[in-house]
């Protein structure tokens, strides 16, 4: 089935489960984190059709704002040791606020490996500071609102129709979040890129709501260095 199938079918869910995780949260924006759900073994390390860049590849280089709104390459990140680019859909969505969580408890594993989780989303810096203050985020969290590099990953989903106007009309708004009226959302993937900009893992996947497991995450970065395909840092 295809990516814009399986977004069709969700519609509705990826309105109101924001929603209501929103309202269940602290009062503050934040949503109440929901569990992702883990794929299945035959499709972890696989991209969603027409979507991410395949393994093997060089990525495109792109610059992106820090938290403070400082200008970031992600040449400048990879050339410091391998980085597992992790692109989401933003703060008010509680499954990658899930995802970020459980890649900030898994931390420790992931600096015994070398490499650097970096999360990346539309939100503006603000907003990317407020989930990285959240959840206690110890490695770095950008804003693509100009989608630098969300374009070029072909990691794109335009929120439009019946889709932005149920978000608007529960609370989702994307423009205050991003500062933009492009209504682009990253589609949630994952790329393991070493330190000459190749991609050496990925996985993208039609529903929003699968995503790797942490212990699936760290698998396949083992995998890849037992191969020599991610040099430690």
């Amino acid at each position: 089935m295809s990516f814009e199938v399986f977004q069709v079918a969700a519609l509705v869910s990826s309105v109101l489960v924001p929603a209501l995780a929103m309202a269940a949260g602290s009062g503050k924006g934040a949503p109440t984190p929901m569990e992702t759900t883990a794929p299945a073994a035959d499709k972890i390390g696989t991209l969603a059709a027409g979507t991410g860049i395949p393994v093997g590849q060089k990525v495109p280089d792109g610059r992106v704002l820090d938290p403070e709104g400082k200008p970031v390459t992600l040449s400048s990140l990879y050339a410091k040791g391998p980085i597992l680019l992790v692109f989401y859909r933003g703060g008010w969505c509680p499954y990658c606020n899930f995802q970020i969580r459980e890649l900030t408890t898994a931390s420790a594993e992931f600096q015994k490996r070398g490499v650097t989780p970096v999360a990346l989303s539309v939100e503006k810096p603000d907003e990317e500071a407020r989930t990285k203050a959240t959840y206690a985020v110890p490695f770095p969290i950008l804003s693509d609102r100009d989608l630098a590099l969300i374009e070029p990953f072909h990691v794109v989903h335009k929120i439009e129709g019946k889709e932005l106007e149920m978000m608007s009309k529960y609370g989702v708004d994307l423009e205050a979040a991003s500062g933009r009226t492009h209504h682009v959302i990253a589609i949630p993937a994952l790329f393991l890129i070493d330190r000459s900009g190749i991609v050496r893992w990925a996985h993208s996947d039609p529903s929003f709501k699968v995503r790797p497991t942490t212990a699936q995450i760290l698998a396949a970065i083992d995998a890849a260095q037992r191969s020599g395909l991610a040099a430690r840092q």
